[in-house]
Order: structure tokens, then sequence, then C-alpha cells
């Protein structure tokens, strides 16, 4: 358990908060409601608003957590960082806000002695180092999160096949820019890997009256810890698909697609983002226009992971010509395609239709492809607009119900990399002898690995715990601050995990290399964080205020 001290400790920085965020919404309110000119003139602050929310969140799910031992000290290096961090966050939005009362609050906070206190007994050098010996010598389950023995065996069995199968061809498919082979699809498959998000009255293994989503994570994780590339991101694209149809689609469409992505027969890729539009989702350009029997696709999309090797891509595409209608204008269509197994592809119909993909050069993330594609004149037949007639328009708010699951899977993916980088790093500094004694005896090494730990501990601790709310019928702006978050964390983790493999960390033998490369890119999709801090998590937040007004 984390001492008494810190719940105060946290009201008060939530009460700060609340504050900061109260006066922010009304500087950019007009007539009671968001004004979305003044929303962005404060950029930064809504920025910074977001990451607060992040860590104050995960501290707070920290305090309350039943923790081991190992993990209620790992806990206390995090929350006594993240309780500094947010007081730095809010520091300059209280003076700019000219919030002059809170901000003496804050400085009161900053300098009081609880505050001392607990960073004395939970975060000093030598409690650190304690703890990252402790980690370092421990062959437990950081984070231990209380789960559903079903989740457990499905996470331990998902865990020794990335273990056994994955892990052995991660390397060869990152260096040699390869595909997923066969020889991991098909296992993946007869394990139900593409059914997590269908429920089980169309073929999948989710429960039909809520979503599984601990067990996504779970899986997720174990995946993503023998490669994000070649098995961790497997799940996403049926994850978002899914949930798109089951939001809007038709039953003939749910009892046509959903039977058939369960069992992974077709793949399936989401082609969503544009050339010139990147996350802004409304925006997008790529034009359905009404022919006999179907649509015309003419336009160009970029970033759609896998979809060479799928069978189908969900398109986001505009149906309505007029670009005044926004996000109103947009549906979804479902393109059938045969599988590709190269970094280039071209499809050719019979009445003059085509459709090009190239794959892009990543410095990470192989294994899938992310593809440019361009459609001219590529008919979709009608049959294959999600929703019918009835889905016009609606595309947008279909992809956000995806987008949602996606995120989560994404924080997923973060947590399998984290823990990856974790063992590496700890496996390393156990072996390398420096000066004489294992790196892992200096006390600089265990204080790095005790804040590696600390973080994961956070975020896996949070992802969960967003999971039950998510499946309880809540959660969804605070999925983005898991996404947010953890994302984030595992590009720190992985470069921390590098720079204790020194010089072999930077060489490409080395699997953490890969780690940090791959690590990267989790910040920048299913949401960049900028957008998603400014667009979905800050906006909320910031409603939310306004309507307790």
């Amino acid at each position: 358990m984390m001492p008494a001290i810190v719940s105060p400790l946290l009201a008060r920085t939530r009460a700060l908060f609340g504050g900061a965020v109260t006066a922010l919404a009304r500087e950019c309110a007009e007539g009671g409601k968001l004004d979305a000119r003044k929303l962005d003139a404060q950029q930064f602050a809504s920025y910074e608003i977001a990451w607060a929310a992040a860590d104050l969140l995960a501290a707070e799910t920290l305090a309350g957590a039943r923790l081991n031992a190992l993990d209620a000290k790992l806990a206390g290096v995090f929350v006594a960082e993240a309780l500094g961090a947010v007081l730095r966050r809010l520091e300059p939005l209280l003076l700019d806000l000219r919030l002059d009362l809170q901000l003496g609050e804050l400085h009161a906070l900053a300098a009081s002695g609880e505050l001392a206190q607990f960073r004395r007994e939970a975060a000093s050098a030598a409690v650190q180092a304690q703890a990252g010996a402790a980690v370092a010598a421990g062959d437990g389950e950081l984070g231990d999160v209380p789960l559903d023995a079903g989740i457990v065996m499905a996470r331990d069995g998902f865990r020794r096949f990335a273990a056994e199968a994955v892990a052995p061809l991660a390397e060869r498919i990152h260096r040699e820019d390869q595909i997923v082979p066969e020889s991991l699809l098909q296992p993946l498959r007869e394990m139900g890997v593409f059914g997590l998000s269908i429920p089980e009255a169309y073929g999948g293994t989710a429960p039909g009256s809520h979503d599984d989503t601990q067990m996504m994570v779970a899986v997720t994780e174990a995946l993503s810890e023998g490669s994000l590339g070649a098995a961790g991101s497997l799940i996403t694209r049926p994850e978002i698909l899914a949930r798109a149809l089951l939001a809007g689609g038709t039953e003939a469409q749910k009892r046509r697609w959903l039977p058939a992505l369960a069992v992974g027969e077709p793949l399936c890729a989401i082609a969503m983002t544009e050339p010139d539009f990147g996350s802004d989702v409304a925006g997008l350009q790529l034009k359905a226009t009404r022919a006999e029997g179907g649509w015309l696709l003419n336009g160009a999309k970029t970033w759609c992971t896998f979809a060479g090797k799928a069978g189908v891509l969900m398109v986001v595409a505009r149906t309505d010509p007029d670009k005044a209608a926004g996000h109103r204008g947009l549906s979804l269509l479902l393109v059938e395609k045969p599988a590709f197994e190269g970094h280039e592809f071209a499809v050719a119909q019979e009445g003059g239709g085509t459709l090009h993909g190239r794959a892009i050069p990543t410095i990470g993330y192989r294994g899938m492809h992310s593809f440019d594609l361009v459609f001219e004149n590529f008919l979709v037949p009608d049959e294959n607009l999600v929703g019918g007639d009835a889905g016009l328009g609606k595309g947008f708010y279909f992809t956000m119900t995806g987008m949602m699951g996606g995120r989560m899977q994404t924080a997923g993916r973060a947590l399998g990399v984290m823990r990856a980088a974790v063992r590496a790093a700890i496996r390393y500094a156990g072996d390398r002898q420096v000066f004489g004694a294992p790196l892992a005896s200096y006390q600089l090494t265990q204080v790095k690995i005790a804040a590696m730990a600390a973080r994961f501990v956070a975020c896996r601790w949070l992802a969960y715990d967003v999971a039950r709310l998510l499946d309880a019928g809540g959660g969804r702006m605070e999925a983005s601050l898991v996404k947010l978050l953890a994302c984030r964390s595992a590009e720190l983790v992985t470069r921390e995990a590098l720079q204790i493999h020194g010089g072999m960390g930077y060489a490409e033998e080395t699997a953490v290399s890969r780690y940090f490369v791959d690590a990267r890119v989790l910040s920048i999709f299913e949401g960049a964080e900028e957008t998603l801090a400014l667009k979905v998590i800050a906006r909320s937040l910031l409603e939310q205020a306004l309507e307790k007004r």
C-alpha cells in the first residue's frame, strides 16, 4: 500500500488541477460553449493540461491500488515524479491565467514539508537504488494487476508463443524488412487472436453483453513483447473495423464480415490518413462518387498499415461533395482486393478502375508495412457501404468508435514493448562486467532500472483499470489518457534500456535497438499525441468543466 501521506497530496494537486481546467475553460468559451478560435489560441495550455491529467490519473490509480511490496516501492517512485511533473506543468498556466491565489497554493504545496517527506521516503536515491536492485534480482511479475484466471491463462499462452515463435523471427523480419510470415499468422488465426473484439454471436470470443478490453490488452501486451511489427500490432486493424461494423453496419454486413474477420480470412487494413491532412480526419478529401452499382473512389491515402497483405480495406471517403459538410460528409466503404506479399502492388478492375500501393520505408515497425495508396475510378459495390444509405455521412462517428478500442490496443502494445525493454536491460546489466563488477551493482544503473520499472507499473495499472471502465460502459476519455502516457513512456523506457546496453544497444544485432525504433511510432499513430491531447483530452476536460458551471 502507498503511504497515507499520498492521498492528501494528490487531493491538493487534484484541486489545483481542477482550478486550472475551470479557468482555462472560461478563457476558451463563448456563450457557455467552447469556441474553436479561442481554443486554438490556447494550444500550449491545453497540451499541458492533457499531460497533467495523464500523470495525475496514473498516480491516483496507483494510490488506490492494492500493491505487493515491490510494486508499492515502484509506485512511490512514479507518484513522486508525477506530482513534480504536474506541479511544473500547472505553474505557467496559473501564471498566464492570472490565478494568483491558486499559484500561491501551488507554491505552498511544492515547498511543503509533507511533499518533501514523501519524496525522501519514496524517491530518494537510496530508495530508488534499493527498488532497482530488487527489480534486477527478482523474477516476479511487475505491475501485478489482479486479472481473471481466463485472462491470465490466455496471456501466459500468448507469451509462450511470442517467446518461442515470434521472438526468433523478429530480428530477421526487422532487419530485412520482411512481411509477417504465414508461419506466424496461421497459428495466431487458430489461437483466435483476430476475434478478440468480435462477439461470440458473430464468430469471435468477446462476450455478447460487453467488450472484453482487459483480455485484448493482455493478449496485445504478450505478443508485443515478442515483436511490435510482427505480432503485437496484428490485432489493431480488426479491432477498429469490427467496432465500426458493430456500431454502424447493417445486420447483413455484420454477418458477412465479422465471422470472416474473426478467423483472419481476410486480414484487413484501415485507410484513413491522407497526405495533406494527417490526424485531421474531418478534413479528409478522398472522393466517393455514386455510380451504377456502387461508388467510384478517386484520391490518395497514406500510412495504411498492412494494406498489401490485407484482403479488405476500411476506407474513410467523402461521399458528400460539399466540403462545408466537414466530418458529416464522410462515409465508410469496404474495399476488397487480393492479398500481396511484397512492398508494392496494383489492382486493376475489369471496368478500368485501379488501386496502386507502395510501402513506405520506415526506421522501425517493420513486418506489416505502411502503404501509400492511390485510387483511380475504383468501384466499390453498394453493399460495401457500411450501414447502407443509412450510414451515409456517419463514417466519422463509426471510425471514432473503432479508434477507441484501437487506442487501448496501442497502449497494450506500449506495455509489451516496455516489458521487453525492462527485461532486456535487467539481463544485460546482470551479465555485463564494468570495472570488475556487474553493471547492475552500480547505483546509477539501479536508479535507472527503478525509473523504467516504475513507469511500466504505472502504465500497466492504469491501462487495465481503464479497460475495466470501458467494459462497464465508461472510460472513453481515459482511454486516450492511457494511450498518451503509455506511448510516451515506451519511448523513455526503451531509450534507457538502450543506454544501459551502451554501444551494444546501438547495434542492430541486439533486440533493444529494435524496441527503441519501434516504440517511437507509438506516439504517432492511432492519434498523434498532439492531436490526442488537444482535440480529445483537453477538449473533453474543458467541456466537462463548462457543464459543471
